[in-house]
């Protein structure tokens, strides 16, 4: 039986992670990242911040590229985030349920280790809006913009013969509602939209499925929003 090929449509350093996961599961993966995450160099302007709060490792990352800081209390939108946070030196983390709303929830329910206002380090496409979600909970919050993810040109040449192969079991491997919709836009731009119809769409959660469009084989949600969920749910359907 062969191997069933996973695209793995993250940007790095988060793509070669999930690689390594499909891989101890027996799949194939194949790397064809979406988007690349630039950080800018700018120094956080940690004024009045008594938090920081993180909806993604990216912010992580780009908060750590940037500032030696360590001492702040940390809310985390999900376990991801959480250990990115944890593997920069940071050691009072508190973790959501993985979206923006439970992050808020999360913070306003822990208002005391909010202290001053939360500084929400942010990208330049985001998820619903954080600070007005704070704001309206009655914490102060503001966001501060240290990085954004650039859209790639095509797909990888590996990805685009895997669509093309009517014979592959082939799986789309897709983390948030903006990576679904742009693998969507960069197969149609390859004259490849058709070829979703043979391949099934791993999906980290209602959002994503919604983003991705109707277009594939199925659609399949992670019980979980983590990439172990995500290639643990590939396992299962593809033995099903």
């Amino acid at each position: 039986m062969t191997a069933p090929r996973v695209i793995v449509t993250r940007p790095e350093p988060d793509a070669g992670a999930f690689a390594g996961l499909c891989r101890a599961h027996g799949f194939e993966p194949i790397v064809s990242p979406v988007m690349a995450i630039e950080i800018e160099k700018t120094t956080p302007d940690l004024s009045g911040a008594g938090a920081l709060a993180f909806t993604s490792a990216n912010g992580v990352r780009a908060f750590a590229a940037n500032s030696g800081a360590r001492d702040l209390p940390v809310f985390a939108v999900g376990q991801a985030t959480a250990e990115a946070a944890k593997a920069a030196g940071f050691a009072d983390i508190h973790v959501a349920g993985g979206d923006v709303d439970s992050l808020a929830e999360h913070i306003a329910s822990e208002k005391e280790s909010a202290g001053t206002g939360v500084l929400h380090i942010a990208g330049e496409a985001r998820a619903g809006d954080l600070v007005a979600l704070l704001e309206k909970s009655g914490i102060p919050a503001r966001r501060q913009t240290l990085y954004r993810a650039v859209p790639a040109e095509a797909l990888d040449n590996a990805a685009l013969a895997a669509l093309n192969d009517e014979k592959a079991d082939l799986w789309v491997s897709l983390f948030s509602p903006r990576t679904a919709r742009l693998f969507v836009t960069l197969a149609e731009r390859a004259g490849l939209a058709p070829a979703l119809g043979r391949a099934r769409a791993a999906c980290l959660s209602e959002a994503v499925a919604e983003a991705a469009g109707t277009r594939w084989r199925s659609r399949h949600i992670a019980a979980e929003r983590t990439a172990e969920s995500l290639a643990a749910l590939i396992a299962a359907q593809s033995q099903a």
